[in-house]
Parts: C-alpha cells; sequence; structure tokens
C-alpha cells in the first residue's frame, strides 16, 4: 500500500487531494482551546456522517461541497478555495472561551454582529435575534472581525459578505426549527464557505456537528435557567468548563488529563445527538484502521461524480 500525505492535517481532520476531489477524514480527536485535548470514540464518525445528513436537507438554502459519503469517518468533497472566515451565527448568550459572546459581553463589549444588546444580560439567554460574529480563522488563535474590516481586508466585496451572511443566518434558522421538534435547541454554530470551480459560493468543511455547534436539551432548559444551572448539554462545552476549572488552558504549556468516565460520556452525548436529529444509531466501528480505509478509498479508480 502506497503511503499518502495529506495536504492538511488539522486539529480533527485530514485531508487528502484526489484529483479535483478532497478526501476529508474525520478523525476522533477532541480540539478545544486551540489545541488537541484527548481522542473521543465514535467522535469522528458522528462528525462525519452528521455533516452529510446536514448537507443532504440544506441543499436547496446554498449549494455545498458533498459529493459521496464512502466510509463512516470519510467524505468526499469537491475542490473549493476556502474562504478564511468562521461565520459564528449565535441564538443565545453564553459560551467559556475567549472568543465567545459571554466572554466578550462580560469584558464590556454590547456591539456584536448589527446588534447592540442591553446591560444586565444572564449567560445562556436566548438573544432578540440570532446574529452573525464573524472570526479569523488561523492556526494559532481566532479573533473577532467586523464586516468593515472583512472588505477594507479585501477578503469578500460587500456583495459577497452580505450573500454568506444572509445564507448562515438562512442555514442557522433552518436547523435551529428542525431541532428544536427533535428535542434540541441550537445554540449557535460556525459555518465555513468557499468558492468553487465556477466562484460560486458554496457550503464547505462541516454542519451542525457537537464540534461546531453547541446544544442544549429543550424539555429542561426553562427550568435550569430559573435555578441558574447550566443548560443539560450535549456538546463539548462541559469538557471545555472541567478544563476551565482544573488549568489555564491558554497559558498552562500541559493540560490536565481529563477522566476517562468524562471522555465517555461526552462519547455518549455526541452519539445522542446524532440519534435525536436523525433517528438512526451511529454504525459500529470499523475493525480496519482509519488510515487504512483512507488509503483505500485514495487508490480507488470509483468515480464518485458530481
Amino acid at each position: 500500500m502506497t503511503h499518502q500525505t495529506p495536504i492538511y492535517s488539522g486539529k480533527v481532520r485530514e485531508i487528502f487531494s484526489d484529483g479535483n476531489r478532497l478526501i476529508i477524514a474525520a478523525t476522533d480527536r477532541l480540539s478545544a482551546f486551540d489545541r488537541m485535548i484527548c481522542d473521543v470514540p465514535r467522535k469522528g464518525a458522528v462528525l462525519n456522517l452528521l455533516s452529510a445528513w446536514w448537507f443532504v436537507k440544506t441543499a436547496g438554502i446554498i449549494p455545498n461541497h458533498l459529493i459521496e459519503v464512502p466510509d463512516q469517518n470519510i467524505m468526499v468533497v469537491k475542490k473549493c478555495a476556502p474562504i478564511p472566515l468562521e461565520i459564528v451565527v449565535r441564538g443565545y448568550i453564553t459560551g467559556s472561551t475567549d472568543t465567545s459572546i459571554w466572554v466578550q459581553y462580560l469584558n464590556g463589549a454590547r456591539d456584536f454582529g448589527g446588534l447592540r444588546l442591553a446591560d444586565g444580560l444572564r449567560k445562556n439567554q436566548a438573544l432578540p435575534d440570532a446574529i452573525v460574529t464573524p472570526t479569523t480563522k488561523s492556526h494559532d488563535h481566532d479573533r473577532p472581525i467586523t464586516r468593515s474590516e472583512i472588505l477594507a481586508a479585501g477578503i469578500l466585496s460587500a456583495e459577497e459578505w452580505d450573500f454568506i451572511a444572509a445564507k448562515a443566518i438562512a442555514l442557522y434558522t433552518f436547523g435551529a426549527a428542525f431541532a428544536l421538534k427533535k428535542g434540541l435547541i441550537l445554540v449557535d454554530t460556525k459555518y465555513e464557505f468557499g468558492f468553487d470551480e465556477q466562484h460560486r459560493i458554496t457550503l464547505i468543511d462541516e454542519m451542525h456537528t457537537p464540534d461546531s455547534s453547541r446544544y442544549w436539551l429543550a424539555a429542561t432548559y426553562d427550568q435550569r435557567i430559573k435555578e441558574n444551572d447550566e443548560p443539560d448539554n450535549f456538546d463539548k462545552e462541559f469538557i471545555r468548563l472541567w478544563i476551565k476549572r482544573h488549568s489555564n488552558p491558554y497559558h498552562d504549556d500541559v493540560l490536565p488529563v481529563i477522566p476517562d468516565e468524562l471522555i465517555n460520556e461526552l462519547s455518549e452525548r455526541y452519539q445522542t445527538i446524532y440519534r435525536m436529529l436523525t433517528g438512526n444509531d451511529v454504525p459500529p466501528a470499523s475493525p480496519e484502521p482509519l488510515e487504512n480505509r483512507i488509503q483505500s478509498i485514495l487508490q480507488s479508480s470509483t468515480n464518485y461524480g458530481m
């Protein structure tokens, strides 16, 4: 077997080039605070399969890069030129990282995505309207960026930015409404876009996964907020909070080892989100190592089509 080196090795995904396609493999790695934290069993399969499921459901809102899903951890997509932004859409004021709206609000910020927030808001409250708060996309540390900064830097034209912002709100609105029917609150999420070979703006990367999105349990939300408790969540926020209680994740060179019971709990939460949204169980883990499956797909002469 001839080994092929990924053209990009990210915090969670390995990306390989195959002509005019990309092979994207979602690993079980967990990323937080701009670093890899641990491995979470079945996480990669959830990210890959749930993204593909959402891509299919939202193709009528905006085209996406999905071609085929030949493996539970692997997606074949068409090549696009990525736009170096993360388009974050928020429906609630929450979060624990430096780029989160809650931390920025605590530090005195009040203007977010064209919406000025009042003083005295409480963590985890719903916002009056969903807002778009873009950030830069960096290997090291993302930072908030404004519409005017995006235009001044020549990243996008005004027309392109307004199109992306509108589509991001449409995607979030659709996802939030669907999730609520399934008993989940889609709190916030991030999207990435690129230009395809015809310079059409295209949705890329992942969509509405527990890595890119925050989900809360709808049935207990009101009571938890009333009691000043954190909402029942199904994403990696509780891992972030545990790390912050036991370290300074932006400054400590070595982070504490996350207990196995927390890792297993996160694995089950990811799989629960998948089951609640899709109505299906996550497939059993493949006995074949992920690297072997990647190489098999790269060497295949199968034409997945467009």
